[in-house]
């Protein structure tokens, strides 16, 4: 049966107009894009992005390997395909091996509490349509029915929240070669049986289900928004979801909507704006530079060091936006040394330094070349953090921007001792430095408190 768009648009509307109490959020951009961003998560400041799924069973070029072996035809992949599995076996062969046998939720739980961060972003389902939970509209490709035979969406989330961390969903709205969404995309997008069918009722039950704190929305670009009737949808989760108050949303609703519409921006992978932006952001980026799930064929110097990761951090907090770190984990479901090695290393840096990251706002100027480059974040009215992640190789330290006051005091994180610093002649001030300590990110952070 065809399912049009006004029964669609009835049924989310019946989940929206629930309830008569509080503001209400309307089905439209105007209305939506109003709603304040709950505080939590500019506050947060770093996540960790979990790109997990079949496509860890092959763990070759990136976690579109179906898409680059059967619909790109990538040479790379079929030549992969040919010299490694027998004549006929199909990308749905490789679900039976994503065993997760390995995968202990406290442990990456703890892992991801020891980096630093403070939400993580699961992957539930990507691309290739496999959901990380046993959702009823995928019968025999979800994680229950196939492959770990566990529920690995409700397993990480208990292990989450039991280290008091904001725990977030990515979904995928399109699936590359569901016979469903390739009928209505034939259709030019003028049916809508796998909104109907599939994409929003997954959505709905994800969100009933887990209660996630953010719903990381992708997949979206090949069709307009009104296809994936997602300002409906947008409107039941403000207004009477059961995380309406809390719930967290990306950009990624519909062609043309990131970087305009829905809750932050994440504009495109890697967004790396030249200014401060007028809008809440988030920066995803992954530790293998080349892919998001995890590859066997990844290289040391294709991968991140930590010293790139917290400049990269730090960029991202100066300007304003969230930093969302990606691992990809295993199919055995193990977190690679290399990634909990650069994870804990964050983690480290911030037990010294998180107090210039967490909760801040950007600082009237964002950066300046100093003695060597700083970025400058701010809290309160008269507290700023002047972060370099260089060793200026010298025993004084000049910055032009900040105005100092008799009462101007300035301290190394970590070292409590104030620092000896003088005026400049209308604005900054020189600072001595002590010997500066060891530190394996290359960046330290000096607070100015007293200061405009």
């Amino acid at each position: 049966m065809q399912v049009t768009l006004n029964q669609i648009s009835l049924l989310l509307c019946l989940l929206s107009c629930a309830s008569s109490f509080g503001a209400r959020y309307t089905p439209d951009w105007t209305s939506l894009d109003a709603r304040p961003l709950p505080e939590w998560y500019d506050e947060v400041k770093f996540g960790i992005f979990v790109h997990w799924g079949v496509f860890s069973v092959p763990s070759f070029g990136s976690e579109w390997f179906w898409w680059n072996w059967q619909g790109a035809h990538s040479p790379d992949y079929v030549q992969f395909m040919i010299k490694n599995y027998p004549p006929g076996f199909s990308y749905a062969d490789f679900a039976p091996d994503f065993h997760a046998q390995f995968f202990d939720p406290d442990k990456w739980a703890e892992i991801f509490a020891a980096s630093g961060a403070k939400y993580v972003v699961l992957t539930t389902k990507h691309h290739e349509g496999f959901t990380n939970w046993g959702s009823p509209y995928s019968w025999n490709w979800n994680s229950v029915d196939n492959g770990p035979h566990r529920d690995l969406v409700g397993d990480l989330g208990n292990a989450i929240r039991k280290r008091s961390l904001h725990y977030g969903l990515y979904n995928s709205l399109y699936e590359w070669f569901n016979p469903v969404y390739l009928s209505d995309k034939e259709a030019g997008f003028k049916t809508q049986d796998y909104v109907a069918k599939k994409a929003m009722p997954e959505l709905i039950e994800l969100v009933n289900r887990y209660k996630p704190d953010l719903i990381w929305s992708d997949g979206d670009w090949e069709a307009p928004d009104t296809y994936w009737n997602s300002t409906q949808f947008l409107a039941w989760l403000y207004n009477d979801s059961p995380v309406k108050d809390v719930v967290v949303t990306n950009d990624r609703w519909g062609k043309g909507c990131y970087c305009k519409h829905g809750g932050y921006f994440n504009c495109a992978d890697k967004f790396t704006p030249g200014q401060l932006p007028n809008h809440k952001w988030e920066k995803c980026q992954s530790v293998d530079t080349r892919s998001w799930g995890y590859r066997r064929n990844m290289k040391l110097t294709e991968l991140m060091d930590l010293p790139s990761i917290i400049k990269d951090l730090v960029y991202t907090v100066a300007l304003g936006g969230n930093y969302l770190l990606n691992v990809g984990p295993t199919a055995d479901g193990v977190i690679a040394p290399v990634f909990e090695e650069r994870l804990r290393g964050i983690g480290a840096w911030l037990k010294i330094n998180g107090e210039a990251i967490y909760a801040t706002k950007p600082w009237r100027v964002q950066a300046e070349n100093a003695t060597v480059l700083a970025w400058y974040t701010s809290k309160n009215t008269s507290t700023v953090y002047a972060i370099f992640t260089s060793n200026p190789m010298q025993n004084t330290f000049q910055l032009s921007m900040p105005k100092t006051s008799d009462s101007t005091v300035v301290t190394l994180l970590g070292n409590p001792e104030p620092l000896k610093w003088a005026p400049l002649k209308t604005t900054g001030l020189i600072i001595l430095l002590p010997d500066l300590p060891f530190s394996p990110a290359k960046a330290w952070t000096l607070k100015l408190d007293g200061v405009a």
